[in-house]
């Protein structure tokens, strides 16, 4: 899976930019808030449309310009595609391959997956809940069409219902639709929850090697998926977890209408992550908590070529600057084989390049 070509037009700072990427390491060097971030967002954007760093698209339009465009070039499945978003301020985002039009964002990450990390991923170890399930939603939206639609009903259901117990006081009549909203709700939750807990159970074998190699087997990892109370299967099929769920919602419904909250489903899930059988979110290190956190990715690396049969694009920002030489040694071992994008503040010699170079200087790109 390769990223041959990306083009960027009014994307964040650049105004234009085209980028010829070759297999193996490519390594983007520059100095801060030159662009070179952005660059990795931009190829992250074509395989899952979102972002990182920006909660709306219209973060991603350049300051003054109501529209960007971003346009890749990929190889993948022996098969190449042109891969499109267009986006628009005030409108929906249009996304193409192959010149069709797509009807999900869920349909890019059957052409193209890509493993992003960067600075911010340390808070996947010490942030709250909501750090851990988008970790676990960006990655299956990649990999699962029928994940990435469900999740997206969930997300509009759950804005709905929360506006029902938010106004209700105001207009009971709106308590005429909560059976509804709850049925499906949970329908839609059981497929959630099912999918995320075979992943977190495949994550949960390949991840805890990657940390061990990277402390020099002085560190234990283990993962768990914690989800709704009521589950007491989550791996089981999405049938057997409904009932379980609206037990839950039965027995929270009045919590909710005096709250005004939505108190039961899988928007509150978690992904536990424990370093020597402690809470890592409490008690690791600094050090702990960035290896840990490039570990999950790592391994989801690996998880991606198990299913896709090839390696998804990797791409690194500003990944080594904090790491001791051995543990830069092993991240740049442990990259070989498949594409990799990575950023650097310096024209670091160190780094392997099987690629090519360039220099990212106020949102020009330079071969």
């Amino acid at each position: 899976m390769i990223l041959n070509r990306l083009e960027l037009d009014f994307f964040r700072n650049y105004v234009h930019a085209e980028a010829q990427f070759a297999a193996g390491v490519n390594v983007i060097w520059g100095e801060n808030a030159q662009g070179k971030t952005n660059l990795l967002e931009a190829a992250a954007y074509l395989s899952s449309a979102r972002s990182h760093r920006a909660r709306y698209d219209k973060e991603l339009i350049q300051f003054g310009v109501d529209h960007a465009f971003v346009k890749g070039e990929v190889t993948a499945h022996g098969r190449d595609f042109t891969l499109e978003a267009r986006l628009h301020r005030g409108e929906r985002r249009q996304l193409f391959s192959n010149g069709v039009k797509l009807k999900a964002a869920g349909e890019l990450g059957e052409v193209l997956n890509t493993i992003l990390f960067c600075p911010e991923d340390l808070s996947l170890i010490r942030a709250g809940a909501a750090e851990r399930r988008r970790f676990l939603d960006d990655a299956i939206c990649q990999l699962r069409p029928k994940y990435a639609a469900a999740l997206a009903e969930y997300r509009r259901l759950y804005e709905q219902k929360t506006r029902i117990l938010r106004d209700w006081e105001d207009k009971p009549s709106l308590l005429d639709t909560l059976d509804d909203f709850n049925l499906r709700m949970a329908q839609v939750g059981a497929v959630i929850i099912h999918y995320r807990a075979h992943f977190v159970k495949r994550l949960a074998a390949l991840t805890p090697p990657i940390q061990s190699d990277f402390s020099g087997g002085r560190e234990k990892l283990s993962l768990g998926y914690e989800t709704v109370s009521t589950v007491t299967d989550p791996e089981a099929p999405p049938k057997d977890l409904l009932p379980q769920l609206l037990d839950h919602q039965q027995s929270h419904r009045r919590a909710e209408l005096d709250s005004r909250q939505c108190l039961s489903g899988p928007h509150k899930d978690d992904l536990a992550i424990f370093i020597d059988d402690q809470a890592a979110r409490q008690f690791a290190s600094q050090g702990q908590t960035r290896t840990a956190a490039l570990s999950l990715k790592l391994a989801c690396r690996e998880l991606f070529r198990e299913d896709t049969g090839e390696w998804p694009v990797l791409l690194l920002d500003d990944v080594l600057s904090e790491l001791d030489a051995r543990r830069q040694a092993f991240v740049l071992e442990r990259i070989d084989g498949g594409q990799v994008l990575i950023t650097c503040c310096e024209e670091d010699k160190s780094v392997p390049v099987t690629g090519k170079r360039f220099e990212v200087k106020n949102g020009t790109v330079i071969s």
